[in-house]
């Protein structure tokens, strides 16, 4: 850990130490409607660095970016019955526009597979059309009992995919190569957080789906958080929503349907894998910023110095940015600690007599001396030591936070700070709701070997259960 900071001990108070690390780190603030965030330049950084890393990943499954509206006619979510039971309690409505009633509401979206099926049913003619593969980058609402910033807002960002397919096998396939090669790959190896792979047990699913895939981390406090979702939908959406195609032997024939998505919670889930005492901790694939150039003293020679180095690290890739001064030198590292700034190159008069700076790593605090002129060959090598590390540290906590049991009893007591593992067949039915009544949800299901199931109805499944944000 890095030197203290003026936050909340996580030991002390969790939620306030989270809260601490959005506010002091300049990521979000309250919206002025309730429920609602203003995500600071610092907070957005972050997330465009996440949107950049998944769309160059999605775009490589195939899919294509679009743009659909905002408003959807309440009637569509009503075509998909289940769809609207399951998000009923979440909908705002808007019911005057304009100075008048509307003479139907519109919904504003809180996930968009009803517009998106409406628009499939018109674009998709013959088995040609297919694979037909959407994805978008947009704002949805659900309107939030308990909001927290980042982990659950009633505004919040993300992107959703939706894909149209010829067969079910087709379809399952596609959802299973979106959350191997996008989510998985993005979360191992930019996000560095391992999480459990599987599927969701039937109460928990998406509501329409047959089946929902689930990236579930682990948090520092023990709990767990959904980090990404991939949605099997079968053929309910395209029977609501008519989305047929014509096959090569001219017969009409029903589609089978995919979503998938992942949000700013991504943001939260980074501050709680990684984050410490002394504030949020960024991962070097991820950080806007890798490296902060931070001079000891505003002179000029020191300043002229900081610059050279700041452009030789540019020269060689790397995203940097030189504080020279406002305020005190101790100060103004804490600062940057709280923001999580992998590398922290030291430019000081008396190292500079001697020909080098020194570098500081965020995670742990191993000051090292460094010539001027080998920082740009030193500092990738250390970012991606760097990056190993946190991803090694994470994928220890989680395993020694995850406990095997053998009753619902035991699990609901490993479940205090960590997660707990079981036989399914011990958990389904009566299991789930006693899990539930203290506040524990199944979070997914996987075989023994820890890879994921087709379906619940495998035989000798084991269930991860956990407390969840």
């Amino acid at each position: 850990m890095a030197s203290q900071s003026v936050l909340t001990p996580q030991s002390e108070d969790f939620p306030r130490w989270y809260q601490d690390v959005v506010a002091k780190a300049e990521m979000a603030d309250n919206g002025p409607v309730r429920g609602t965030m203003v995500i600071r330049p610092y907070g957005y950084a972050i997330w465009e660095r996440m949107q950049s890393e998944m769309d160059a990943r999605i775009k490589r499954t195939g899919a294509k970016n679009a743009y659909f509206p905002l408003f959807i006619p309440e009637s569509y979510l009503h075509k998909e019955a289940e769809h609207v039971a399951g998000f009923s309690p979440e909908l705002a409505v808007v019911t005057h526009a304009g100075g008048e009633k509307l003479a139907e509401p519109v919904v504003v979206r809180p996930t968009s597979e009803t517009v998106i099926g409406e628009f499939m049913a018109k674009w998709i003619q013959s088995y040609r059309d297919l694979p037909l593969l959407l994805n978008q980058w947009a704002n949805v609402v659900r309107w939030e009992l308990r909001p927290r910033l980042f982990l659950r807002s009633s505004e919040f960002l993300w992107q959703e995919g939706h894909t149209a397919h010829a067969t079910n096998e087709d379809a399952s396939a596609y959802a299973l190569r979106i959350h191997s090669e996008v989510y998985n790959d993005f979360l191992v190896n930019v996000l560095a957080a391992p999480t459990y792979l599987g599927i969701k047990p039937p109460s928990e699913r998406f509501a329409g789906a047959t089946n929902s895939m689930t990236c579930e981390g682990m948090m520092r406090d023990g709990k767990a958080l959904q980090m990404a979702t991939t949605h099997e939908l079968g053929q309910n959406f395209a029977k609501a929503f008519n989305i047929y195609y014509q096959s090569e032997e001219g017969q009409s024939e029903l589609c089978f349907t995919t979503s998938w998505g992942a949000s700013t919670r991504l943001v939260g889930g980074l501050i709680m894998t990684h984050g410490d005492d002394a504030g949020l901790l960024v991962p070097p694939r991820l950080a806007p910023v890798q490296v902060v150039v931070v001079t000891v003293r505003d002179e000029p020679e020191v300043n002229e110095a900081a610059d050279r180095v700041a452009k030789s690290l540019l020269d060689a890739d790397v995203r940097v940015e030189v504080d020279r001064g406002r305020g005190s030198f101790g100060r103004r590292v804490t600062d940057w600690e709280i923001k999580g700034v992998p590398l922290r190159v030291e430019v000081g008069p008396r190292d500079l007599a001697q020909g080098i700076v020194t570098v500081v790593r965020r995670d742990t605090g191993e000051k090292s001396p460094h010539g001027l002129d080998e920082l740009a060959s030193a500092v990738p090598a250390m970012l991606e030591t760097l990056q190993r590390d946190l991803f090694a540290s994470a994928q220890s906590f989680l395993v020694d936070n995850t406990h095997d049991v053998s009753s619902v009893a035991d699990a609901i007591d490993a479940a205090k700070d960590g997660f707990a593992r079981l036989d399914w067949d011990l958990v389904a039915g009566e299991g789930e709701s006693e899990l539930n009544a203290q506040a524990v949800s199944v979070r997914c299901l996987q075989r023994r070997d820890g890879s994921m199931p087709v379906s619940d109805d495998e035989g000798d499944l084991v269930c991860l259960v956990a407390k969840s944000y």
